[in-house]
């Protein structure tokens, strides 16, 4: 577990990380509480994308490929899987942290109940930004092993990015979009419709992990 966590958190991924969110909770502008995961998701999806891409690159970069290829199929496999998760969890928390930076930079207005409103706006960010580390996550990893280069799997997500997590992808897809969470209505707390945009996240996310071994098998 020591070696995956050196090869998933270098230091300067840990660094980029943590600045990222500082800067962007300093720029980005917040009126209202309930603006935070907003402001949070789509450059979250960005920094999950580029942080796992390389993944299962690195120990092609590393020269470190033909080594790999001598252990079984279920090592490598469980290898990469520790490592997403690794760097998921760590995405988790500077996500949870930068929702807070908000609030220390920004002072943003709440509710009249402070705890319980600003508790609930927290816990619903923290399941949907689970769901959209995850999937772009794995989703950067799965086409960065499928062209075997982490810059291509990063294109081909930020792509996807582009077409979901903006109004054309609001407009056609509406609360099965990607990003529909950061385009539900605020006005209206009691609508989580949005919640069947993180369900396709979560199918897509689900195939993905079921097509990685075979990728892998075939690429690596």
């Amino acid at each position: 577990m020591i070696y995956e966590l050196k090869i998933s958190l270098t230091i300067y991924k840990i660094f980029y990380a943590v600045f990222f969110v500082v800067i962007l909770s300093l720029v980005r502008g917040v009126t209202y509480s309930e603006e935070i995961g907003i402001v949070l998701e789509g450059p979250m999806a960005i920094l999950a994308i580029s942080f796992c891409a390389d993944t299962c690159t690195q120990e092609m970069v590393s020269r470190r490929s033909e080594i790999q290829r001598l252990y079984p199929m279920k090592k490598r496999l469980y290898s990469v899987y520790k490592r997403l998760v690794i760097q998921t969890l760590f995405l988790l928390f500077v996500a949870a942290a930068g929702y807070g930076l908000f609030f220390l930079f920004q002072d943003p207005g709440t509710g009249r109940n402070f705890f319980e409103d600003e508790w609930q706006l927290f816990l619903i960010f923290f399941a949907a930004i689970v769901v959209t580390l995850g999937f772009w996550g794995l989703l950067s990893n799965l086409f960065s092993c499928l062209f075997q280069n982490m810059w291509a799997g990063i294109g081909v997500c930020l792509m996807l990015w582009l077409m979901t997590n903006s109004s054309f992808g609001n407009r056609y897809f509406g609360a099965w979009n990607l990003f529909s969470y950061t385009f539900r209505s605020l006005e209206n707390n009691s609508d989580f419709s949005w919640i069947c945009g993180k369900i396709v996240c979560i199918c897509i996310g689900i195939m993905a992990a079921a097509a990685l071994p075979k990728i892998i098998e075939k690429r690596g």
